[in-house]
């Protein structure tokens, strides 16, 4: 036996029609850091995996946050339309922000669509913040603050 655990989570990926602008929220706002990034790749196996229509031109980008090395990434899809995704929605990354106020302003500052803020209650108790984010693309960003005080 080699030691090695039987899952551990890489990343998460979103799909975006234009990396550039997405980035102006994901590093502009959010505080990710590009680590990597790589152009067409006509044998991605995104191709197959994401129904990405013949035509399409890819690129790609990996996301890190200080001491979360590749945890985010984005695939660009370019030359085909990208569908809009039916609602309800289907999936969301969650993020623990320091300063959720600045997150939202940022954000709104973009045109993106900010949720009014609600009440987080967890698993244990402890009471927070919890607010929805539309990136421009249509993917859901759930930031959240528990302040350290509880």
């Amino acid at each position: 036996m080699t030691g090695k655990q039987q899952t551990r989570f890489q990343r998460a990926n979103f799909v975006v029609e234009d990396i550039d602008r997405a980035l102006t929220f994901y590093e502009g706002v959010l505080g990710f850091e590009v680590t990597y990034r790589k152009g067409h790749n006509s044998d991605s196996y995104s191709i197959p995996v994401f129904e990405i229509p013949e035509g399409a031109e890819l690129d790609f980008v990996i996301l890190s946050l200080p001491e979360q090395p590749r945890v985010m990434a984005l695939s660009g899809i370019k030359n085909v339309p990208v569908p809009p995704v039916p609602y309800p929605r289907r999936s969301a990354i969650v993020l623990d922000v320091a300063n959720p106020d600045k997150v939202m302003a940022d954000s709104e500052a973009l045109g993106l669509k900010v949720y009014e803020e609600g009440r987080l209650e967890t698993h244990d108790g402890r009471i927070g913040r919890e607010i929805g984010i539309v990136d421009y693309d249509d993917n859901l960003v759930v930031i959240y603050l528990i302040p350290d005080a509880q």
